[in-house]
């Protein structure tokens, strides 16, 4: 059964933008439906809309919140679609988005989308199986320079050009087609004293296959300022990051608009220039450790947060 992850600070967060009035939240990363569930459960005059990019996943939320009725609009599209989206509904403002980035529970459990490391699977590893590039793609076509920077940008891997090398020559005898082979390869291409710590040696390099084929940092670099370009004043934005990169980038979105930017030294604050956001969270938090121990996938949850006090720097 999928857990939501930080449920309860989730709903603790938003319910000062959702509680008592027809309030609308765009869950941006709908998966599985479970934070949607909760959150329109919650607020009975709620209207939520619901993106994802994978189809099944959005087949089985229409069946888990077909009791909320029309109060429920869902969407097959990438998160970066979301200005698009609320053009077309209307929606000038919400009160509230939520992002749960990376692989959902679903597409991990499901062998043949190819995302664990685990099972031998088919190197596909996209979160929507009807369009864009496969991972047996990147590695049967990516020359070694391209490879090097994906593995090393996306996946944080120190032996990125070794790993690289490897695999432009083994895909010269046969292409890559299932994750067995890859998965040795990687295993036999970093040294043996690495493998003893930071878990298992192919884990950062599927990653970064995972990100290459989805374009997840790139579509979360336009997201990230058009959900905050869409919240009202008093809306909030909540977001649930699993890797650094992610969080890198969600940390300095909020941060940036956290900050006065009216120059130092002047005794008053600009119009036009003051803070736009306040946060609602001291650095990233995480899952309790009761939790972690629970769910897994809590385990490397950073969750930050932060209201719309001002349109543009104004004083709200």
């Amino acid at each position: 059964m999928h857990e939501p992850v930080m449920l309860d600070r989730v709903l603790a967060l938003f319910a000062p933008a959702l509680g008592d009035r027809d309030a609308v939240l765009v869950d941006a990363t709908l998966g599985l439906g479970g934070h949607a569930d909760a959150l329109l459960s919650e607020h009975p005059s709620l209207r939520l809309i619901g993106l994802d990019r994978d189809p099944e996943a959005l087949d089985r939320s229409r069946d888990r919140l077909a009791r909320h009725g029309s109060r429920v609009h869902l969407v097959h599209a990438v998160y970066d679609r979301m200005p698009e989206v609320l053009a077309d509904l209307g929606l000038a403002k919400v009160d509230g988005v939520l992002f749960d980035l990376g692989v959902s529970s679903m597409q991990l459990d499901m062998r043949e989308r190819g995302f664990a490391y685990s099972t031998d699977a088919p190197l596909d590893m996209r979160m929507d199986p009807t369009a864009g590039i496969t991972a047996a793609d990147v590695l049967n076509t990516y020359p070694v320079a391209e490879l090097t920077r994906v593995l090393r940008e996306y996946g944080e891997e120190r032996f990125a050009h070794r790993i690289a090398r490897a695999v432009v020559a083994e895909r010269e005898r046969e292409p890559f087609r299932t994750s067995e082979r890859l998965v040795k390869l990687v295993y036999e291409a970093v040294p043996a004293a690495t493998r003893r710590t930071g878990g298992h040696p192919a884990k950062r390099t599927f990653q970064a296959l995972r990100i290459e084929v989805n374009g997840e940092l790139e579509a979360l670099r336009r997201a990230l300022p058009a959900a905050l370009d869409a919240l009202a004043v008093g809306g909030r934005i909540v977001v649930e990051s699993y890797h650094s990169l992610e969080d890198r980038m969600v940390k300095r979105a909020l941060a940036a608009r956290a900050r006065s930017r009216t120059p130092e030294g002047l005794p008053v604050e600009l119009a036009g220039h003051g803070p736009e956001l306040r946060l609602l969270t001291r650095g990233a938090e995480q899952a309790s450790e009761e939790e972690a121990r629970r769910n897994p996938r809590a385990k490397p949850v950073k969750l930050r947060a932060a209201e719309r006090i001002a349109n543009g720097g104004n004083a709200a």
